[in-house]
């Protein structure tokens, strides 16, 4: 584990634009259409033979009996941190902040890359599903997209996965640590949240964390390097 950190750290050579676009078709997009194939595959499976597990109706059945005015209040910022917007914004800052530390853009980029390939596998895979949204008061306004899988769980876990990943470089243990710990459980929360809010199924979060995390994984190791540049 040391030495497959120690790679991103020692190598600080910019790939070719031949290195890039190798390393985006081998080690992203082939990868994410296989992942698009396992959410689509699970979704089509809630919606049809298994009848869309009525079993979860008693989940979002529970949070509407939890909800009071503070946690209520409360969830509002957690299912906000996951909108497209502050996403695309936190991104941007997040991207532009680590290229400006590290002077190297092959890596800023990482966050980005992760949000965007998930936002692709969602939108595409919310069209095809078309799940509708759990039958209990919903505390937001539901964008068009169908329920399955999490567009907000998906997103939040991509990009705070993303900057976990990130954080490994951090030489304070205890910085690491603290850091790592909190952008785990930012997209924990948020998917809580909009669970609590009436916006989603159980299987809605899982599949969507499944998506988002697995997103941040292929974009931490989309230029992954030896010392020797290969």
């Amino acid at each position: 584990m040391h030495d497959f950190w120690h790679r991103y750290e020692t190598d600080t050579r910019a790939p070719s634009g031949r290195q890039v676009r190798h390393d985006l078709t081998r080690r992203v997009l082939l990868p994410a259409v296989a992942l698009w194939c396992v959410v689509v595959g699970i979704g089509l499976l809630i919606t049809g033979p298994l009848g869309n597990l009525p079993s979860e109706a008693g989940v979002n059945t529970w949070f509407v009996a939890q909800r009071t005015p503070a946690l209520d209040a409360v969830t509002t910022v957690l299912s906000a941190i996951g909108q497209t917007e502050f996403l695309i914004g936190a991104c941007v800052l997040a991207i532009a902040l680590v290229w400006w530390r590290t002077r190297q853009w092959w890596y800023a980029i990482v966050p980005g890359l992760a949000v965007a390939v998930q936002a692709a596998i969602f939108l595409t895979a919310a069209l095809v599903v078309g799940r509708e949204r759990p039958q209990v008061e919903q505390l937001d306004h539901a964008p068009p997209t169908s329920s399955f899988p999490s567009g907000h769980t998906g997103a939040a876990t991509a990009f705070y996965l993303s900057l976990a990943f990130m954080a490994q470089r951090i030489t304070n243990p205890v910085a690491r640590w603290t850091v790592t710990v909190l952008c785990v459980l930012v997209p924990v929360s948020v998917g809580v949240a909009r669970t609590y809010r009436g916006m989603h199924s159980l299987t809605d979060v899982l599949v969507g964390f499944l998506n988002g995390a697995t997103c941040a994984l292929l974009a931490w190791n989309y230029l992954r390097r030896g010392p020797d540049g290969r």
